[in-house]
């Protein structure tokens, strides 16, 4: 385990505590390098991951011409926390993030902040795109949007909100509405918003809009190319509104410069399938991902028994994933992943109990290949970057 590592997992810090007030303290005293900085603001509760690599792809198409610098923050990683901070879509190293983590924690803790593991990153994040003058930076934001650490940045070139659905409810509220407005915390004064016009929340993201003074730019699905990277139907939401993006920035992007981006965008464990292991792997953590996911199998697998391999945090609507993804005649096998919040085999309810089989070496029923059955592993990203990261997949 890293430096790094070691730090950002520590008890008083892996854990969410949403609010600006900390991480801006700690980047006033860092020069507020976040101001120095152009950005490509996403939120959402499905698909921003996805629309992040496919701008993120793109623009570094664009730029790569100009010896230009792309900056890229997501969350949460599957192997290595180095995967959240990229340029020109390769890894900060292990190393340099070390090196941020130390300095941003020792510095907050010197002046009594006690930053989390998120705002340690996005503070880390800042001065490692700041230090590299990147360009633009295309910036996921964690959880939620008007109190997620990244919220402190001032005029982004675009906001961008994906999909709401019911997730992080305990944080975010419990209803459509109340979700969409802290995803719609994003959107500055003055500042395009990007939206597709089947969003859930989109009333109340127009709201936020007028009153923001931003002009709101409500998009409608667009067929995706067939050289396309991305699987499923879903995506082509998400490709809309990346394309959606392109329109607004500052400058021009050439069209052979988006096709290169779409051929080679990749989002990993984002309905990724491998023929030579009739594997498909698809980290659907909540009901909209889960109904997602079986539409794809219905469509491109209908003629296949499934074995699912599915693990979980117990704070996910589990029940209804669960329910959404099992068909008569699938198999259930359910796997505890090493995470104390791990969703744990004995609190499954008797009817999930009476399908579902415990399994200890998942890797295992992955390699016994069956040619009429198809393995779907599935569920936590956390369980996926636990079983494949001695195989990086």
């Amino acid at each position: 385990m890293g430096t790094a590592e070691k730090i950002l997992t520590k008890c008083e810090k892996f854990h969410i505590c949403l609010g600006l007030e900390r991480v801006s303290k700690v980047l006033e005293i860092f020069g507020n390098p976040q101001d120095e900085l152009e950005f490509i603001h996403v939120a959402g509760t499905n698909g921003k991951g996805s629309v992040c690599a496919i701008l993120s792809s793109i623009l570094c198409e664009h730029f790569s011409a100009r010896s230009g610098k792309v900056g890229l923050f997501t969350s949460p990683h599957l192997f290595s926390y180095t995967e959240r901070i990229k340029i020109n879509n390769v890894e900060i190293s292990a190393h340099e993030l070390d090196k941020l983590v130390v300095h941003v924690d020792e510095t907050a803790q010197k002046n009594s902040v006690n930053l989390t593991e998120f705002e340690i990153l996005t503070v880390a994040g800042f001065l490692y795109f700041k230090e590299a003058r990147c360009d633009i930076v295309v910036l996921e934001t964690g959880l939620g949007g008007r109190l997620d650490a990244t919220n402190v940045i001032k005029q982004p070139l675009t906001s961008v909100i994906t999909s709401i659905g019911l997730d992080h409810t305990a944080r975010l509220g419990d209803t459509i509405e109340k979700i969409g407005f802290e995803k719609a915390g994003i959107i500055k004064e003055g500042c395009p918003v990007i939206v597709g016009v089947e969003n859930l929340a989109l009333s109340v993201i127009q709201e936020v809009a007028v009153l923001k003074k931003a002009s709101l730019h409500k998009v409608e699905c667009v067929k995706p190319p067939e050289n396309f990277a991305l699987s499923g139907d879903f995506q082509t939401e998400n490709l809309t509104l990346a394309l959606a993006v392109l329109n607004v920035l500052p400058f021009c992007v050439h069209e052979r410069d988006i096709s290169a981006g779409l051929v080679r965008v990749r989002h990993k464990f984002r309905m990724e399938y491998d023929p030579k292991r009739n594997l498909l792997i698809d980290g659907c953590h909540n009901p909209d991902g889960a109904r997602a996911l079986r539409e794809f199998l219905d469509k491109n697998f209908a003629d296949r028994c499934v074995k699912f391999i599915y693990g979980t945090l117990n704070n996910k609507d589990w029940r209804q994933i669960l329910d959404t993804l099992y068909r008569e005649g699938d198999e259930l096998l359910f796997y505890e992943f090493k995470n104390e919040n791990c969703l744990k085999f004995e609190e499954l309810p008797q009817k999930f109990k009476m399908r579902a089989r415990k399994i200890e070496n998942p890797l295992e029923e992955i390699n016994a290949l069956q040619s009429n059955t198809l393995t779907v592993a599935c569920g936590s990203l956390y369980m996926l970057g636990e079983i494949f990261r001695e195989t990086g997949k």
